[in-house]
């Protein structure tokens, strides 16, 4: 009997032009598919699909079967995703759970960064899939601002726009990262939960992005060298079905502009 289970798959993104399904690479511009998958047809068909992208030498097949249920036409939704485009991330992932995929890795520009997402909604055409964003513009000093705003959350009032102490304190610690890179522009983007009507979510995104800049600029940063935008709740990392999903999900964003 099939399990009450979603498969998963990874694509492990190494290298210049390199794609697989593990966070493990085989060897620099090796292929390496691994994960579970409902059935052998499913099998054949994502290595056929990666074989034909990829070069039948690069493919290494680490792939499992399992009597998962997944998602309907999944497997479909998954073919569409596996494009050329991938080749532009490197050091990275794409990981595909049930209908979440979650894109992770480094790639040239911000142009090429928001083209990648952009191809992955396109190609899915399903609101019920979920893309989550994790790329990077490598080389620019995004990894150290990451890696801040992964331990520490920018957090504001309850409804409103205004820092709390505990904010001001991540903003402090990520001051000297940006001052560090003169000439640099960024983007601050922010992003609420679900809970409310969306417009008024995204207005409030928009607003708490806008205080961020206006503090960062009260600190000297150039107001030139800083955009801002609000993506509302259109953009999760997490589920909103619990409070610390929901929490996640309430978090301001930097990326920094090629």
């Amino acid at each position: 009997m099939p399990r009450w289970a979603l498969p998963v798959l990874c694509l492990s993104l190494a290298g210049v032009a390199g794609l697989g399904w593990s966070a493990e690479t085989a060897a620099p511009a090796k292929v390496v598919l691994a994960g579970v998958v409902p059935d052998q047809a499913t099998k054949a068909a994502l290595l056929a699909r990666a074989r034909e992208l990829y070069g039948a030498d690069r493919v290494v097949d680490q792939l499992g079967v399992d009597h998962l249920v997944a998602p309907p036409q999944w497997l479909d939704h998954v073919q569409r995703v596996l494009t050329p485009e991938l080749k532009k991330v490197s050091n990275g992932q794409l990981r595909v759970t049930g209908n979440t995929l979650e894109l992770t890795g480094q790639v040239d520009s911000e142009a090429t960064h928001q083209q990648l997402v952009s191809t992955l909604a396109t190609q899915l055409n399903n609101p019920t899939y979920a893309v989550r964003d994790g790329l990077t513009v490598g080389g620019t000093g995004q990894a150290a601002l990451d890696d801040v705003l992964t331990r520490r959350t920018i957090e504001f009032e309850p409804g409103n726009a205004q820092l709390t102490p505990r904010g001001v304190a991540v903003l402090e610690e990520l001051l000297p990262l940006l001052q560090k890179m003169p000439g640099r522009r960024f983007e601050v983007i922010g992003h609420t939960d679900d809970v409310g009507a969306r417009e008024a979510n995204v207005a409030l995104s928009e607003a708490r992005a806008r205080a961020v800049k206006d503090y960062l600029v009260g600190k000297g940063l150039s107001a030139a060298d800083i955009v801002t935008s609000g993506a509302g709740p259109d953009r999760p990392v997490a589920d909103n079905l619990s409070p610390q999903g929901r929490a996640r999900n309430r978090r301001i964003e930097f990326r920094v502009l090629a």
